[in-house]
């Protein structure tokens, strides 16, 4: 766009003195022309037709290189006086002037040909009069000009690309810059800032401008965060001591009944413990911490052996679990959290598929890009609810009857956003299908396939 403002703009300007140059030469040629025709009838009146004949004959002979252009000649074109002998033919002819070339075939004192313009003058009695003008170096001065019109374009066109394309590289840079430094923030490393050049100019002020919101943001979040800890800390130690209480309640206590209750109110309080360790190992996710646990490891025996620590559950419930993994597939990341990933994915996938029903377990690898895949002919989620399942404490309204505490998926995608992946949900027709993208190297590209079927 700037290149295309700035050659259009230069080409307008040379344009218009083109323009100017152009006709201010060319109407000055006119009007010598005129001028001439107006003295020749002035002396044509003042002397007659020798007294015009011997003024042309006497202004050619001032005239050895012929600049002005005579020719008196009768009705039948007999020259009477002038500097070519034969009236121009086949000229353009515009608003009675004439446009034609000087040559040898009308008596021209040169071998070579030269632009002329010309007028036609009638003198009473059918006689003609034409005056004239060689405008070679008019001509010559036209190309000229044309010529470096057109060289200074082209320079100005490359000019305006290597300018478009610095200002362009600049920008890209600076805003390239903004988005990584961005980017990076998002994935969790919030106490990054956007640097700025000292240049005080738009882009060091939203660089400013941002890394105040930032400031003020990561503020804010460090006050939640010590918030949350402080009840975590503050309500955990309470809860513990309750639950212990309450164990030790339940070994005293003689009635069946009773004994029933106090179990209820210990399953109870392991969930509120459960609840809080999940919100804080969240908000600890979300933060960017556990980078540091990082390291290669076997993705695909990862998988197997989640997969095998809940067979024995899907076959209580008459559930296949299929499994097919690329093995060898070895990740750089956290060990512990993808394993408590794929637990809570097969462990949500049992249950809320009915018995009988089908889940499936795929690991697949392109070289570069692996792909965890977890499916189920379960109760599934609705489309419109599938955004918002990732959100802490959302349930949807048909497995609200089931145990859970909302925290799940949220755990889980603080992990998958924790290694640079994407989670998707899709429908598996019936039931429902979570992908997860990941990027790993494959050692191997043989394939280990299982078929485990559970049968009461």
């Amino acid at each position: 766009m700037y290149m295309v403002l700035f050659a259009t703009s230069v080409f307008i300007l040379m344009g218009f003195i083109y323009w100017a140059t152009a006709g201010y030469m060319s109407s000055q040629t006119d009007e010598t022309i005129e001028a001439e025709i107006i003295g020749l009838a002035e002396q044509y009146q003042r002397q007659g037709l020798n007294g015009l004949i011997s003024v042309i004959r006497e202004r050619v002979s001032r005239d050895p290189q012929g600049k002005a252009i005579y020719l008196f000649t009768a009705r039948d074109f007999i020259k009477l006086a002038g500097n070519i002998d034969k009236w121009p033919e086949g000229g353009d002819v515009q608003d009675g002037w004439l446009n034609f070339t000087l040559n040898d075939e009308l008596g021209w004192h040169t071998d070579l040909s030269r632009p002329a313009r010309a007028r036609v003058f009638i003198v009473p009695g059918g006689l003609r009069l034409l005056v004239g003008r060689d405008v070679n170096e008019f001509m010559a001065v036209k190309e000229l000009v044309e010529r470096a019109i057109n060289l200074g374009m082209a320079i100005t066109f490359g000019l305006a690309m290597l300018g478009g394309i610095m200002m362009s590289r600049s920008t890209a840079r600076r805003v390239e810059l903004i988005n990584q430094t961005s980017q990076r923030i998002i994935k969790g490393n919030v106490s990054l800032r956007i640097p700025d050049r000292g240049t005080n100019d738009d882009f060091d002020q939203l660089a400013r401008n941002l890394n105040e919101m930032l400031d003020r943001i990561f503020h804010l979040m460090e006050g939640v965060r010590h918030v949350s800890d402080n009840i975590a800390h503050d309500l955990r130690t309470p809860l513990t001591r309750l639950r212990n209480k309450l164990e030790k309640t339940m070994l005293s206590v003689e009635r069946d009944e009773d004994r029933e209750q106090v179990a209820s109110a210990v399953a109870e309080a392991d969930q509120l413990l459960a609840t809080f360790n999940a919100l804080l190992r969240i908000a600890r996710l979300e933060g960017g911490g556990r980078t540091s646990n990082f390291s290669d490891f076997n993705l695909s025996e990862l998988v197997l052996d989640a997969a095998e620590l809940y067979e024995a559950l899907a076959e209580d419930k008459q559930q296949t679990l299929s499994i097919k993994v690329k093995t060898n597939i070895f990740i750089y990341g956290d060990k512990d959290l993808l394993f408590q990933t794929l637990s809570n994915l097969i462990d949500n996938a049992i249950k809320y598929t009915p018995e009988g029903g089908d889940i499936e377990l795929y690991l697949s690898s392109n070289g570069k890009d692996l792909e965890l895949t977890v499916a189920d002919s379960g109760i599934g989620i609705p489309e419109e609810e599938r955004a918002k399942v990732f959100d802490r404490f959302y349930r949807v309204a048909k497995s609200r009857s089931q145990p859970g505490n909302g925290l799940g998926l949220s755990l889980v995608q603080a992990v998958v956003e924790l290694h640079d992946g994407e989670i998707r949900l899709a429908d598996n027709e019936p039931g429902l299908k979570i992908q997860i993208s990941l990027l790993g190297k494959v050692l191997d590209v043989s394939e280990l396939s299982q078929s485990k079927e559970a049968a009461a």
